[in-house]
């Protein structure tokens, strides 16, 4: 009973949450129809309240869909919200659906216009698209899901039920009193007038925001202002309902803790001194399980934690059907092997990628710095190149680059896909509950991601019960490259991508006779001499004394080459003179060459200082295969 009190309590408070707050426009706005009516009223909430129900008890609970991916259901949600402002913004788009065609042929003229400004199913689609919002905004609600319900069935539906009849009747509250309030200022007489228009946008707007993820960056500071979360925690830790909550799950045991909810931001978790009682197989809001070889029951205080994580960071998809392993000893890696336990960093990144091979060197740092107080990383090799897909190929780079920690082979894109990531390199920090807590694109942002590694492992070592005092808070120095003094794009060779190309035709495979220009070359643009054979990814000389020239502005230059049989030698100029002292690592300063057989990036030219030079390669014979140029 005590339980009940506490959802139905909840489910009101949940009205003041950081992650409801936003949407309160949304709520009013749906349920105005030009004049003061419960029964609109009345249609959005309840159907709000069925919504929450479905998406959180029938879809996660009883994981009837648990494949389908969790961000679906936040684009889904935006996504009807953005349909029903845009047809508040623009009432003519109604006209133009099938179905209001199919009235008008019936002579249904009149029946239209009544489903137009006060339609039924019009409020039912605005409370329904609130649903995956509103799950899981509540620490009791998250309790009532993760361990009242699967250990009773009666119990955990009737305080759900008891929880939504609390959130609608809030959510009625607000509403009834912003149509009162429109109704004194006489705004809201025109059901196709201004503030339509504008409660329409404001949909739109929300819509966008949840869609791209920024709804959620919106609400986080809003729990430093207030934190209903704080009521019901203190509420739940009380002996009586604590104990009932463990008789339900028929365990032993007070229950109890003595911390509170921890604080979070942008980038990862404050560490505070969190329960140490651990997750033993807690099915959390999306039907994964979290265990942590414990047996020590969720607490009140734990869950809380976990309630509000889970309306702040997406939890982080699966590695999907691996290709290969590497430094696992062919034993296959997931991330569920670690949650509960670790801190995992995943890597997206690809061999040939020189963006990708100088974050490298922080990666292999921060595995030796922190791997020994609970940090992971997997990189996951997903290819550019078909070389990339070979395992010995990447094994091979693996090697080259001193990584130690695993690496798993993402060929179909599965994984990447999963993510629905578009970089290398692309990291992503999971905490130890399985939510990414950080991400960051290409190159750079070293030391806030380190900072949110830390930030991470105090709270893993906090939950754990362990000393924290083994965690550097001093942040790793690596010699970084002089990215910014780069002024030359990628270049591609092959026909998908070489947009580049000076002369010849762009986007054509097949054997192509090049001649180089009399004069300087333009900047940044590809120029071949020769006959090439172009094909997708890449460009085949045919011939003996092919020639590649390019004009870039940068302290390194690179080329991702390989052959199709035999070594091939390519002699490198720089302004029209051998490298000498400027040769890269994978040229002979003396001879000015380099051989190129293997798939991978080779470096050719480094600078002491960036500045604009013209490189000529000149290629000894047939078979060179030419993928891209990078800068440095």
């Amino acid at each position: 009973m005590a339980l009940f009190l506490i959802a139905l309590l909840a489910g009101v408070l949940t009205v003041l949450s950081p992650c409801v707050l936003p949407l309160l426009p949304v709520i009013v706005g749906g349920s105005i129809s030009g004049e003061r009516s419960l029964r609109r009223a009345l249609t959005v909430t309840i159907a709000l309240g069925i919504s929450v129900f479905v998406f959180t008890f029938i879809l996660k609970v009883l994981t009837i869909f648990i494949a389908v991916p969790q961000w679906f259901w936040t684009d889904f949600s935006g996504g009807l919200i953005i349909i029903v402002g845009l047809f508040m913004l623009f009432p003519q788009l109604f006209d133009k659906l099938p179905f209001t065609a199919k009235l008008n042929a019936q002579s249904s003229n009149a029946m239209n216009a009544g489903f137009m400004k006060r339609s039924f199913w019009g409020d039912v689609l605005i409370g329904a698209a609130l649903g995956p919002v509103f799950s899981s905004c509540s620490p009791t609600y998250f309790i009532v899901l993760a361990t009242v319900l699967p250990a009773s069935l009666i119990a955990g539906v009737i305080d759900i039920f008891a929880y939504i009849i609390g959130l609608c009747f809030s959510l009625l509250l607000v509403s009834f009193v912003g149509q009162k309030i429109l109704d004194k200022l006489n705004i809201a007489s025109d059901p196709k007038g201004w503030l339509k228009k504008t409660i329409g946008a404001i949909f739109i707007l929300i819509g966008f925001l949840i869609v791209t993820g920024l709804f959620a960056k919106i609400e986080a500071p809003l729990y430093s202002i207030f934190d209903e979360t704080q009521i019901e925690q203190h509420l739940l830790q009380s002996k009586s309902v604590s104990q009932s909550i463990q008789n339900l799950q028929g365990g032993s045991g007070n229950g109890t803790s003595s911390s509170t909810a921890a604080g979070f931001g942008t980038t990862g978790l404050a560490p505070t001194p969190e329960s140490t009682s651990s997750l033993s197989s807690l099915n959390v809001s999306d039907g994964s399980s979290v265990t942590n070889g414990t047996a020590a029951p969720l607490t009140p205080a734990l869950a809380g934690i976990l309630a509000k994580k889970s309306s702040m960071y997406p939890k982080a998809p699966e590695l999907v059907s691996p290709d290969g392993y590497i430094n696992t000893g062919g034993a296959p890696v997931s991330l569920a092997q670690y949650r509960g336990k670790d801190v995992v960093l995943v890597d997206f990144w690809t061999y040939s990628c020189i963006n990708c091979q100088r974050t490298i060197p922080y990666l292999n740092a921060w595995y030796t710095k922190y791997h020994n107080q609970g940090l992971v990383i997997i990189g996951v090799s997903t290819p550019e190149f078909s070389f990339e897909h070979v395992l010995n190929n990447v094994q091979a780079a693996v090697k080259q680059l001193g990584i130690q920690y695993p690496v798993v082979l993402d060929n179909e894109y599965k994984t990447w896909n999963a993510y629905q990531n578009e970089y290398w390199p692309h990291e992503y920090l999971v905490d130890i509950d399985g939510y990414i807590v950080h991400d960051h694109i290409g190159e750079g942002g070293y030391n806030e991601t380190e900072s949110a590694i830390q930030s991470a492992l105090m709270e893993r070592a906090t939950r754990l019960g362990q000393s924290t005092a083994g965690i550097s808070q001093a942040v790793t120095n690596v010699s970084e490259d002089n990215v910014a003094a780069v002024q030359s794009p990628e270049t591609y060779f092959g026909s998908n991508r070489n947009q580049y190309l000076g002369n010849g035709t762009p986007a054509q495979t097949g054997t192509q006779s090049f001649t180089l220009p009399s004069g300087a070359p333009s900047p940044n643009t590809l120029y071949l001499g020769g006959t090439w054979n172009i094909q997708p990814e890449y460009a085949q000389t045919t011939d003996a004394n092919e020639t590649v020239e390019y004009s870039y502005s940068a302290n390194d230059f690179y080329i991702v080459a390989s052959t199709s049989g035999s070594p091939v030698t390519v002699t490198v100029l720089q302004d029209g003179k051998p490298v000498g002292s400027a040769a890269g690592a994978d040229v002979n300063p003396s001879t000015s060459t380099v051989t190129i057989q293997a798939d991978r990036l080779y470096k050719l030219v480094h600078n002491a200082a960036p500045g604009a030079h013209t490189i000529q390669l000149k290629i000894s014979g047939p078979g060179f295969q030419a993928y891209t140029l990078d800068f440095g």
